[in-house]
């Protein structure tokens, strides 16, 4: 990759992620994102989108699990999912951060630990974080959704 397709992919990164960043803060100070019992989850929605694309370019992270890390990063940045935030507000990321943990998790199996680690900006053990929402994605997202979104990136 050029430096300058390089820079502005870091460019689109960090507009995304800064967007989503303030998308989730101003949620998170209404009165419905205060008693939002995924709100631990959808605060490091950011967090898991940086450490995505970290990790696509990342030498020690193979080339089929970057292809993963690109559908779940498309998914990220796609206006059109499962459950839309346009539609719903940053409730809507739940899909977006079980893709992420579900994606992360396979490369967690394939890749030394430390890479993933290395690359994350959250607080919190990053493997600790992608375990705990895989065990409440299912009511997160519903289970016929979680189905569904497992079998889509299984391909």
């Amino acid at each position: 990759m050029s430096d300058q397709m390089r820079n502005d992919h870091e460019n689109d990164h960090d507009d995304f992620y800064q967007s989503l960043r303030k998308k989730i803060k101003d949620y998170f100070t209404s009165e419905e994102g205060k008693t939002n019992k995924y709100a631990e989850y959808i605060l490091i929605a950011p967090d898991l989108f940086h450490l995505l694309c970290k990790l696509t370019i990342d030498k020690e992270v193979n080339v089929d699990d970057k292809a993963k890390l690109a559908i779940a990063i498309a998914y990220f940045v796609s206006p059109i999912d499962l459950i839309p935030e346009l539609f719903v507000g940053p409730v809507g990321f739940v899909d977006d951060i079980s893709v992420a943990a579900y994606v992360l998790n396979t490369i967690i199996n394939n890749t030394n630990p430390e890479v993933v680690r290395r690359h994350w900006a959250g607080e919190g053990d990053i493997l600790i974080k992608v375990q705990e929402i895989i065990k409440v994605a299912d009511n997160m997202v519903g289970t016929g959704l979680w189905k569904k979104i497992k079998e889509m990136l299984s391909k």
